[in-house]
């Protein structure tokens, strides 16, 4: 893999759940992990079932995206439970997602408090995105990706934090829209 490949990451903005009904989702555009080259954005609905549609339309209409390779995303979901069918972004833009998570998701506790929200819809999303496997310092959801690609994408984008810098610009992006200032807790 080449140290330049290119790549997109995507997080979504800081917001209120009580009080926002739609939200921004930075996608920014990298060379490996080290030269940013543009910014893309697209608004979901909080909670809503539009993200992967928007997400999709986004990638494809992108100047970029004759050139990107791969797809990051923070976790499967953006605007609270607004869940990525990451199979159905993969198959649409044609390429494979890496999803990069944190910490751990306590699936059990997640599904129960979908099924107390009414959201069991989305259970069969959270379902099909795949296990969710240790990598390094973090925790990976594999679409259309071997895990030794995705170790070696991890090595080339992972330049200031074990997240890649794609995404963590992408959050600090997020955070400044909706608050004026980044915190830095990228």
């Amino acid at each position: 893999m080449k140290k330049q490949v290119r790549v997109i990451g995507i997080d979504d903005a800081s917001f209120d759940k009580f009080r926002d009904k739609k939200i921004t989702v930075i996608g920014t555009i990298f060379r490996g992990g080290e030269f940013m080259d543009g910014v893309v954005t697209t608004e979901v609905k909080v909670d809503g079932d539009d993200s992967t549609k928007k997400l999709s339309v986004m990638i494809n209409k992108c100047r970029f995206k004759p050139q990107l390779q791969y797809i990051l995303l923070d976790g499967i979901n953006v605007a609270g439970f607004n869940v990525i069918d990451v199979q159905e972004l993969s198959q649409i833009t044609k390429l494979p997602v890496l999803t990069v998570i944190r910490r751990i998701p306590d699936r059990e506790n997640i599904i129960r408090v979908l099924k107390k929200l009414g959201f069991d819809r989305k259970i069969k999303l959270i379902e099909k995105s795949g296990e969710v496997e240790k990598m390094g310092k973090i925790y990976v959801q594999l679409t259309n990706l071997s895990p030794e690609r995705a170790k070696e994408l991890l090595k080339i984008t992972c330049t200031h934090s074990f997240i890649p810098e794609p995404i963590r610009v992408a959050h600090l992006i997020g955070a400044g829209l909706a608050k004026g200032e980044s915190s830095g807790r990228a």
